[in-house]
């Protein structure tokens, strides 16, 4: 059996143990801390290691399980398994307990929206463009109802993506979902203490409404992409999220990507 060597196991102490449980051992697989064929600790080591019961290491390889990662030997224990050909796509479960983490899924949901929406303005029948008319009707009427409007708010996006008339967008905002909720939700709930947050709002959906039924690709990629950069500057702007922390993240992030496109320059000259 091969353990990482350079961390120490540390006690878990968030609500989900199962689930954090089980994105540090896919964390250890990912990584090749453990490798293929190697043993996982019994359950009792796992449950001394993290400060966790049975019970929770158990739900936790049980996630491993059904996402393929390990495999089970009678009678002799967990095994990391072999690497399957085709992975399903699942995101770290920390995005649904972490504002920052959050925040990394409007990341995706930015890079998508533009595109889809210019999509739509392009193939969207007139069948759609009148379902999306009655999408952004609902959510004013949650609004003026009290609600949080977030279901409204995944329906409105979610037509968008059916009127791109490629079925594989639908499939992906709706794996997306699940992750977004929570994040629309924070961000609704801060939008909905300053009136001015949710009559840009509305003004954000109405454009790219317009764009679309305009037939207008440029400008409904534009009103999608600035609907997201907005809503993510008024989590700042509300308190939610600490912007200046937020930017040194950002900044790290980029020097990281260009020290990584740097050495794989410098490879691709060296590589005879």
């Amino acid at each position: 059996m091969r353990v990482p060597a350079s961390s120490q196991p540390l006690p878990l102490i968030v609500d989900r143990l199962s689930d954090r449980l089980a994105a540090l051992l896919s964390a250890q697989i990912e990584s090749g801390a453990l490798h293929e064929g190697d043993r996982l600790p019994t359950e009792q080591k796992l449950a001394e290691a993290h400060g966790v019961s049975r019970t929770v290491v158990r739900e936790a390889v049980h996630q491993l399980k059904s996402k393929g990662m390990v495999n089970s030997r009678q009678g002799s224990g967990v095994y990391v398994a072999p690497r399957p050909v085709n992975q399903a796509l699942a995101f770290d479960p920390a995005v649904l307990t972490s504002v920052q983490a959050v925040v990394h899924v409007v990341e995706v949901r930015r890079v998508l929206e533009g595109e889809i929406a210019a999509l739509a303005a392009e193939r969207a029948s007139r069948a759609q463009i009148a379902e999306l008319r009655r999408a952004l009707k609902a959510i004013d009427g949650a609004v003026a109802d009290g609600r949080d409007g977030v279901a409204e708010d995944l329906a409105f996006h979610r037509v968008i993506g059916e009127a791109t008339g490629n079925p594989q967008f639908r499939l992906l905002l709706g794996f997306l979902e699940q992750y977004l909720r929570e994040g629309m939700r924070i961000t609704r709930g801060n939008e909905a203490r300053r009136l001015d947050f949710m009559t840009e709002v509305q003004r954000e959906h109405r454009a790219i409404f317009e764009a679309i039924a305009a037939r207008d690709p440029e400008a409904a990629r534009r009103r999608a992409t600035e609907h997201i950069t907005r809503g993510e500057q008024r989590l700042i702007e509300g308190g939610v999220i600490d912007g200046r922390r937020r930017q040194a993240a950002v900044k790290a992030v980029r020097e990281a990507a260009a020290t990584t496109a740097r050495k794989g320059k410098k490879a691709m000259k060296e590589s005879p």
